[in-house]
């Protein structure tokens, strides 16, 4: 897989055009450079436990399908029939450098797993199986099954994530890997392996942004794990 994920990057890197930026404006272009203060940040390590159940999933911010469990850090998505279901974070970002972890096992994700941010207005709950996180002008996401970016993806078409190039193919997601959110830049990418993917979405700023997920798949647990936040020098 490393391999793989490094031909894409090569390729996108040899290439000045973006292909998300036609879609949709709220697309950012895949930009293999990691922020600068990312690295400062990993280099910490995870936030202490007390810093990640205040970061975890809230109990009464989610669908009346899902559990939270192990003080926040852990969801339990029940098995539902023709149901998605949305889950969101505690706390919510509008200013910093913010890295957490999520781990969802390849096998327990199903049609749709969708991974990214959300305000506290969008929608927990929707019939049958969709990108829930991503379908609406609140939330923003990556379908981690499919490699594709959603926002308002009812009326926009999605975008591959990472960027192809001559080819179809696409990465495969490991069960674990990051979510950068830079609410300074106003911007919202994905690593995986270490690698970072590049920024996803763009124009987040003067939001106030919340961890999200939206599964489809019974009895799914997706766990999650603040690393921390930094200002802005």
């Amino acid at each position: 897989m490393g391999q793989r994920l490094a031909s894409i990057l090569k390729a996108v890197m040899q290439t000045n055009v973006s292909p998300a930026a036609p879609l949709h404006p709220k697309f950012g272009e895949l930009d293999p450079t990691r922020p600068e203060r990312l690295e400062e940040l990993l280099r910490l390590g995870p936030a202490p436990p007390s810093v990640q159940s205040e970061n975890g999933w809230s109990p009464d911010d989610c669908s009346s399908n899902i559990s939270i469990k192990e003080g926040g850090h852990v969801l339990r998505r029940h098995p539902v029939a023709q149901s998605t279901d949305v889950a969101r974070g505690r706390r919510g970002y509008s200013w910093g450098l913010h890295v957490w972890e999520i781990t969802w096992l390849a096998e327990e994700r199903g049609t749709h797993a969708v991974v990214g941010v959300a305000t506290d207005q969008a929608p927990l709950q929707a019939e049958g199986y969709t990108a829930l996180v991503g379908s609406n002008s609140e939330s923003w996401g990556w379908d981690i099954g499919h490699c594709q970016l959603h926002h308002e993806s009812k009326v926009a078409p999605c975008c591959p994530y990472p960027a192809r190039h001559g080819s179809e193919e696409h990465i495969q997601v490991p069960d674990s890997f990051l979510v950068v959110l830079d609410m300074d830049e106003g911007t919202l990418g994905y690593s995986v392996n270490g690698q970072y993917l590049g920024i996803a979405f763009r124009g987040l700023k003067g939001k106030k942004l919340y961890p999200a997920v939206s599964a489809v798949w019974g009895q799914c647990k997706v766990a999650i794990r603040y690393f921390g936040g930094l200002q802005c020098e």
